[in-house]
């Protein structure tokens, strides 16, 4: 990158030196053109930058000497920036000209300096294997992968039968997944009959006390509060700490002792790690992630958006029938 920006600065400066003992003169507009047309070929990036900042020191006279040239700058630009054309070539080859991974590759990477796509073409085995890995998470899970998150014991609420099925997966640490968790109570209130809301757990492994919590959440799910415990725990994220919970539990009047006894011997410790793990099989990457009929919500704690896809996919179902 500095190699990239030194040549486009040192050759606009060139052009100032030459013209240091000529007469002034030049368009007033030669500088702005100048600039316009390397950040075309170079991409809104580090060269662009120090482009613009370079012919702001210039006089028109010699942005006008540079730009009269231009075309020899761009020529050098192009073959820059051929290992940036390879890279797109390349990835939308194996990922398929009609992919959002392939879109995002174009949109990009002009933005790059050639150094980044020539260390991202040195190890390009992972950088497509991450790209894999987003475009395939970012598709609509198939009809056993739905059926898969929506089974079992996990906490819902709404009919099991209802036409909309939202699954969130969620770390009870994760500041996020406190305004995931407003959403989901304000939910409850305007679809809770007509949807069925199931949470999976997915404690980050940087979050100390969320794998504890999502236990908790279990044991008091047990004695039939996990939605009082879910609110509870969500309203004091910073009091997660067993003795915290175990505060939580007397609040929330449960059973105390089995409670802590229940924490005390891991029982729902393989539940919380299976949900884990079904979590990273439908590629969550990070909390909270929320599937709606198996389709990932761009944003899960934005109850007006949520609301009109279950109203759109409600409608949809209703038509389909």
């Amino acid at each position: 990158m500095l190699r990239s920006v030194a040549f486009v600065g040192a050759l606009v400066f060139a052009a100032g030196l030459l013209l240091s003992g000529c007469k002034a003169g030049g368009d007033p507009k030669a500088c702005e053109e100048y600039a316009t047309k390397v950040c075309a070929a170079a991409g809104e990036g580090a060269t662009c930058q120090a482009v613009k900042q370079t012919v702001e020191l210039l006089s028109p006279a010699a942005c006008s000497a540079a730009l009269s040239d231009v075309e020899a700058t761009l020529a050098k630009l192009k073959d820059k920036r051929a290992v940036c054309d390879q890279l797109v070539t390349k990835l939308c080859a194996d990922l398929g000209a009609e992919t959002e991974s392939c879109n995002l590759v174009k949109t990009k990477t002009p933005e790059f300096p050639p150094e980044r796509c020539a260390q991202m073409m040195e190890r390009y085995a992972d950088v497509l294997a991450d790209l894999k890995r987003r475009e395939q998470a970012n598709k609509p899970l198939d009809a056993e992968k739905q059926a898969l998150i929506a089974a079992g014991e996990a906490p819902s609420f709404g009919p099991k039968d209802a036409k909309v099925t939202l699954v969130e997966f969620s770390d009870f640490q994760c500041p996020y997944c406190a305004r995931a968790a407003s959403a989901a109570s304000e939910l409850k209130k305007q679809y809770g009959t007509k949807v069925r809301f199931i949470f999976r757990q997915f404690p980050l492994n940087f979050h100390q006390d969320a794998h504890l919590a999502a236990q908790a959440s279990l044991a008091a799910d047990a004695q039939g509060k996990f939605w009082q415990f879910h609110d509870l725990a969500f309203a004091n994220q910073k009091a997660l700490d067993r003795a915290s919970l175990e505060k939580h539990a007397k609040t929330l009047g449960l059973d105390v002792a089995r409670f802590l006894s229940e924490l005390d011997k891991g029982i729902y410790k393989e539940r919380v790690d299976a949900d884990f793990k079904l979590g990273e099989q439908v590629f969550v990457g990070g909390t909270p992630t929320l599937f709606l009929n198996g389709k990932r919500v761009e944003n899960p704690t934005d109850v007006k958006l949520i609301g009109s896809l279950i109203d759109k996919e409600i409608g949809a179902v209703a038509k389909a029938d």
